[in-house]
């Protein structure tokens, strides 16, 4: 059997380079990230960058992943795949509500859906865009996460604005980008609507299908912003960890920028 060659990616390694990037011990750290762009052989798997972004963060510091299930939601809207009419009325009676212990983010990668198990991670209640939290502000984050407006003012997002957050690309571009969907909110343009979404939860014990109101959003445009900001003179920290383009953001900023170009830019 051939032996496996190249860099052996470690949680030392990945913490220096995490460091080398610019993380700093106390920051509010809001991560999206690509495992597979790390590199083929990273010891311990996701473990391992999970341990080195929470080393460098520290006690003081705050981790952040979104942990979203678009998957709990209405089938009359899938479409990757759609499935059968016929199926319809069984899935809204038997699909699993949303648990913050056991219900996966698989749509969301490997890290996210790891960071979510650990001990001491705190995840909100939404049902379809909730996030996960590890740190000194991770109750303030995650608590009273509001089901309407999901990315709105009542949701983590708003409170990493508050608390001035990063945010960090690992791997992925501004398409992934969840905090300008914050920006979404706050802008004004003729095209933003509202749309009913439904969900299953569970209240008092009992399981129950519930609607609730959120913004229609769009991240087609992400990218394009993202590029915008950061022509236009927008602090980004840029470098490699392991084998993957990282950038480091801070989310005030981006989502400050986000709202005026959505104002220019969105009809």
């Amino acid at each position: 059997m051939e032996e496996i060659k190249g860099e052996l990616i470690t949680v030392a390694t990945l913490e220096q380079d995490i460091k080398k990037l610019g993380v700093q011990e106390g920051m509010t750290l809001l991560v999206h990230s690509s495992f597979k762009s790390l590199g083929q052989w990273v010891l311990g798997g996701p473990v391992s960058l999970i341990l080195a972004l929470e080393k460098t963060v520290g006690l003081g510091g705050t981790l952040v992943m979104p942990t979203h299930t678009p998957d709990l939601s209405d089938p009359s809207g899938w479409g990757n795949p759609p499935v059968s009419e016929s199926w319809w009325e069984t899935i809204r009676a038997e699909m699993p509500p949303y648990d913050e212990a056991m219900t996966p983010c698989e749509w969301m990668g490997v890290i996210p859906d790891t960071f979510r198990k650990q001990k001491g991670v705190i995840r909100s209640s939404h049902p379809q865009v909730s996030f996960a939290a590890w740190g000194a502000k991770s109750g303030d984050i995650v608590k009273d996460h509001d089901i309407d407006n999901g990315l709105g003012e009542s949701s983590p997002l708003a409170r990493i604005y508050d608390h001035h957050g990063w945010v960090l690309l690992l791997g992925v571009g501004h398409d992934c980008n969840t905090s300008l969907h914050l920006s979404e909110h706050r802008a004004s343009y003729s095209g933003k609507k509202m749309v009913e979404c439904k969900a299953p939860i569970t209240r008092e014990g009992i399981r129950q299908w519930i609607s609730y109101t959120d913004l229609d959003y769009e991240s087609a445009d992400f990218g394009r912003l993202g590029v915008d900001f950061e022509r236009s003179g927008g602090q980004v920290l840029r470098g490699q960890i392991a084998g993957a383009d990282a950038r480091l953001i801070p989310q005030r900023q981006l989502v400050d920028y986000g709202v005026q170009w959505l104002e220019q830019h969105r009809r």
